[in-house]
């Protein structure tokens, strides 16, 4: 009877800390972070520099926390346009896409003659939209 009652007690004791038990999975896709950035800082944009390209400044994550990293001057690349790092949505958390350098596109002049077909009664031809977009 003693051994029985001493059983009981201590199912009894130990019925609370089964209950509360869970489970938790923690899947962690490498270069993905949980939780979203904060909104960016405003930085006022100093004057320009011939040669020069204006980063502006971003937060990253470094030591599990964002912390701020200021804008900077970036020598400019001649024929590419700097695209600035930025964070999106990915894989349910939040991937930091570096900055980079884009071959910048050659710009025609206004009417002129190319070999693409694009001519109308012998005059250049914008297609619909371009124009407001200064593609044109």
């Amino acid at each position: 009877m003693r051994l029985s009652f001493t059983l009981l007690a201590c199912a009894l004791a130990a019925a609370p800390f089964c209950a509360s038990a869970q489970v938790s999975i923690n899947i962690n896709v490498p270069g993905v972070v949980a939780v979203a950035p904060p909104a960016p800082r405003y930085e006022p944009v100093p004057p320009p520099r011939v040669g020069y390209v204006w980063v502006p400044g971003a937060w990253q994550y470094r030591h599990d926390a964002y912390a701020w990293q200021q804008g900077y001057w970036q020598p400019a690349r001649p024929d590419y346009l700097y695209a600035p790092g930025r964070w999106v949505r990915a894989d349910g958390g939040w991937r930091w896409v570096e900055p980079e350098w884009r071959a910048a596109r050659y710009k025609e002049p206004k009417g002129h003659r190319h070999d693409h077909g694009d001519y109308d009664d012998d005059r250049y031809h914008c297609p619909p939209g371009q124009a407001k977009k200064g593609r044109c």
